[in-house]
């Protein structure tokens, strides 16, 4: 979440993103296209007769009873299939609640969604980021009746990683609990760069439910608005405005926007810089 009355970590996080995009889009202008598929192996097959029938079929067989055991929800497939993946943005900033390449999986129980908002909520990554934001809130006099020094600089960090920790639970844990929502954000990981784009724009306003079916984000929307209500109740009263509320609000639900961005062209990226690093001498 962004600090209220502070434009400058706003302007940091939206950088961030606006870089992450820049970077994105001319790798997926350069993607190859898909190589014709090899009509070697068919060819082949069709030269053994009916030798490679059975074997074949075999294969069908054996698949066609791994997918069976998928949907009887084997627990191996289900354990690795939920299994916590510590994957990090920029190889720093916490990313657990994404699901890269993958569609049908289970859903998560309230105890796992709680555990995920907290591995991030909690991230050695999360105490210099609240400090950053705390340092500039303090440089701009943010809260004026914190006052100055040491004892104003630990009030408003103790305000912005409130607000943070807040903002990540109502809307990954609380909300998504008492709705049956899936407050995982699912990369398409496909198509063009504004298909992309336009996709991970609207994940704001819909998400998953538990079942698998499309439902209106009243976790993101209703949650954020809970968490900017409740940041009212521990900052000082002449920022309990109305104004300062609403703009917190829209403030978390930008930011929170501006990240499923990061993470949907984020894998291109990755896998973009490793390849360029495998392939120097």
């Amino acid at each position: 979440m962004i600090k209220r009355n502070s434009c400058a970590p706003a302007f940091a996080f939206r950088a961030m993103v606006i870089g992450t995009l820049w970077l994105a889009f001319p790798l997926l202008a350069q993607q190859p296209s898909p190589a014709p598929a090899d009509t070697s192996s068919q060819g082949q097959s069709k030269a053994g007769g009916q030798n490679a029938a059975p074997a074949d079929t075999s294969s069908q067989g054996q698949s066609k009873a791994a997918e069976k055991g998928a949907d009887n929800k084997d627990p191996a497939i289900q354990e690795q299939k939920t299994s916590i993946k510590d994957d990090r943005l920029f190889w720093l900033v916490p990313n657990y609640l994404t699901v890269e390449n993958a569609n049908q999986i289970p859903p998560l129980t309230t105890g796992q969604k709680f555990k995920l908002v907290a591995l991030g909520a909690f991230d050695p990554f999360e105490y210099p980021y609240v400090g950053i934001i705390a340092g500039i809130n303090q440089a701009e006099n943010s809260d004026p009746s914190y006052g100055w020094g040491f004892k104003g600089y630990a009030k408003r960090y103790g305000s912005a990683f409130a607000d943070t920790t807040i903002e990540n639970f109502m809307v990954g844990a609380v909300l998504p609990s008492l709705l049956h929502q899936d407050p995982r954000f699912y990369q398409l990981g496909k198509g063009t760069f504004f298909h992309r784009f336009g996709y991970t724009a609207l994940r704001i306003v819909f998400t998953r439910t538990d079942s698998g079916k499309i439902q209106f984000n009243y976790s993101e929307v209703a949650g954020s608005a809970i968490a900017a209500a409740i940041s009212d109740t521990y900052h000082s009263p002449q920022e309990r405005t109305v104004r300062n509320s609403v703009n917190t609000w829209w403030e978390q639900v930008a930011g929170d926007l501006l990240s499923y961005e990061v993470k949907e062209f984020w894998p291109d990226i990755h896998r973009k810089l490793h390849r360029k690093h495998v392939a120097q001498p």
